[in-house]
């Protein structure tokens, strides 16, 4: 039996939940997308959580966190074929970053997450320079 896919539809619509449940501070939105043995990982193991629980407890868990998240992504792409998605996006909170994520989807659900980032105080625009492009309004 075929496992449940996603397309670039609900791809969007799942990156889009998630960054709306970080700068509500509700993680428990955050996390649904998440499967239940799920991988967030900044490698190498910089930041590292394993399974949605964990995973929920790293978004703020049942008592967010004092600071407000910012979340915006930039750039969202998606193949069917291969369930991988890949999102770029600036996140503030203690600080200011840019990067870009990989997820691995499978049965509907984020099963592995992967981020680089950059800490920058430079706007999206500037910080991305002459190669900047953004199709997330």
């Amino acid at each position: 039996m075929k496992s449940k896919e996603i397309n670039d539809e609900q791809f969007d619509r799942i990156a889009l939940s998630i960054s709306k449940g970080w700068n509500e501070g509700n993680a428990k939105l955050a996390a649904q997308y998440f499967a239940d043995n799920a991988v967030y990982e900044e490698p190498p193991k910089k930041q590292f959580y394993k399974g949605k629980e964990n995973i929920f407890e790293f978004f703020g868990g049942e008592k967010g966190y004092s600071m407000p998240m910012k979340m915006k992504w930039h750039n969202l792409a998606f193949s069917k074929e291969s369930q991988i998605g890949f999102g770029e996006y600036t996140f503030a909170m203690n600080n200011q970053y840019h990067g870009i994520v990989i997820m691995q989807f499978e049965n509907g659900k984020i099963l592995k997450w992967r981020e680089y980032q950059y800490q920058s105080s430079l706007d999206w625009k500037d910080f991305a320079g002459e190669s900047e492009f953004e199709t997330e309004k």
